[in-house]
């Protein structure tokens, strides 16, 4: 392994903790970190996504991860997150290895500033080398508004610092076409379209929460984004090297395709629905054959609650999710304009802007490679004139 890497790495809680008492399992942290700083001291730049804080505050809230509620949960992250940083800054200074915490939220993710200004800070750390350990901020966080799974997260950092290596460690060796506990299950080393595995991979796991399945939509966004990811299982000796090495099985989620800009690739790489607009199937034809903008006359229903600048998912009437795309305006403006869309965009809004609901330049025409969201169960705004 000469070429020097950027990569990041991503332990979930069933690794970190202790099922049966939710104590750290001091022997991975251990083995963990050693690799990491070794890597770090031989040039490459090292992320760690680390959950485990919900796991470790629970005996302090007195509940078991089984019922446990959302504000239990919020409590126990706050309990578990300075257990686990001074874990990592205590085990880390045995190696000479510089740690810093960062706590993001889905909103840091999805305001493109916020995520621009997280990508810088770590870039100024990676100047300093000093290894960035990124949880999500669990301690506010709510069942509605949340990444979900550090899995999916840790796939945002890779795209955000256009990382070479994604590796995911799990309690596993990697993908099988079923449950690894069938006798018949087989070991897939070797995936390009993660799609046809989402049926096999629906169970979660009893810390963490996400599972297989989280793990492939990481896999999926972290290709888009130009990285590859590899599943792996979390051993205590070198579980890092000893996968990049090729010294153990693991399961290789391949790139696939061209790798659009950075801000195309953020649009594409969504943790939650802003909004939505649907459109009829002609102008659905323009927005992929020529791909351009939609207009405020494009529109036949909306739904959210959307601000200037967020990123819309445009659906066809049939619920097929054809594109995504950064709008001009907010959700009570873009129905103004529609209802209205005779009358001039400044008489309506009271400003003049573009005219544009969503930009050629800021749209982003779904492919193959793009796994597509339902559209929420939510009542749609119709917005044309009855």
């Amino acid at each position: 392994m000469s070429k020097k890497k950027v990569i990041v790495v991503k332990v979930g809680s069933s690794l970190l903790a202790n099922s049966d008492n939710l104590t750290l399992r001091f022997a991975f942290m251990n083995g963990l970190v050693s690799d990491l700083a070794q890597l770090q001291r031989d040039g490459h730049k090292v992320i760690l996504t680390s959950s485990g804080s919900v796991a470790l505050g629970l005996n302090m809230v007195k509940r078991r991860p089984e019922d446990a509620g959302i504000l239990d949960k919020q409590a126990a992250a706050a309990c578990g997150q300075p257990l686990l940083m001074n874990a990592y800054r205590q085990v880390a200074s045995e190696y000479d290895l510089n740690v810093a915490q960062m706590l993001v939220t889905v909103e840091d993710m999805e305001d493109r500033r916020r995520f621009l200004n997280i990508k810088n800070t770590m870039l100024r750390l990676f100047e300093n080398d000093i290894m960035p350990i990124i949880n999500e901020n669990d301690s506010v966080a709510t069942r509605d508004l949340r990444v979900g799974d550090n899995d999916r997260l840790s796939a945002k950092v890779a795209q955000m610092v256009e990382a070479d290596e994604l590796i995911i460690l799990t309690s596993v060796d990697g993908l099988y076409d079923r449950d690894p506990s069938d006798p018949g299950a087989t070991f897939i080393h070797e995936i390009d379209d993660v799609s046809a595995h989402l049926d096999s991979t629906a169970s979660v796991s009893e810390l963490g929460s996400g599972g297989m399945l989280t793990k492939m939509h990481a896999a999926n966004m972290a290709q888009n984004a130009g990285v590859e990811t590899i599943i792996a299982e979390g051993i205590i000796e070198r579980p890092v090297s000893s996968v990049l090495n090729k010294e153990r099985r693991f399961t290789r989620c391949l790139v696939r395709g061209e790798t659009a800009s950075p801000l195309k690739v953020w649009l594409s790489n969504r943790l939650q629905v802003s909004g939505t607009l649907v459109v009829s199937a002609d102008t659905a034809e323009g927005v992929v054959d020529k791909r351009r903008g939609i207009s405020r006359m494009d529109i036949l229903s909306l739904q959210g609650d959307f601000s200037k600048g967020d990123v819309l998912h445009v659906y066809t009437e049939s619920g097929e999710e054809i594109a995504r795309g950064l709008t001009n305006f907010s959700s009570e403006e873009t129905i103004l304009l529609a209802r209205n869309a005779d009358t001039p965009v400044e008489d309506v809004i009271g400003y003049k802007t573009k005219s544009d609901i969503i930009g050629a330049e800021n749209i982003l025409v779904l492919e193959d490679k793009h796994l597509p969201l339902e559209a929420p169960d939510e009542d749609q705004k119709i917005v044309t004139p009855a």
